[in-house]
């Protein structure tokens, strides 16, 4: 019964330790936040300058 008591004292202590510090994880998942924002937000308006641009088309057509 010991042996089965150390063995998982034993497997309870294993750990994997990361490569670098969590901080790093966190500013990374920041800036990739940060840069698929400035992406979202690069489109704004589109729908509006493609409108203007219409011509002589009017009511949507294609």
């Amino acid at each position: 019964m010991e042996q089965a008591a150390g063995a998982v004292v034993l497997a309870a202590e294993v750990v994997n330790e990361l490569p670098v510090p969590a901080i790093v994880y966190g500013l990374g998942f920041l800036v990739a936040f940060i840069a698929l924002a400035f992406v979202t937000y690069s489109y704004r308006n589109v729908a509006n300058r493609h409108r203007s641009k219409g011509g002589s088309h009017q009511g949507g057509q294609h």
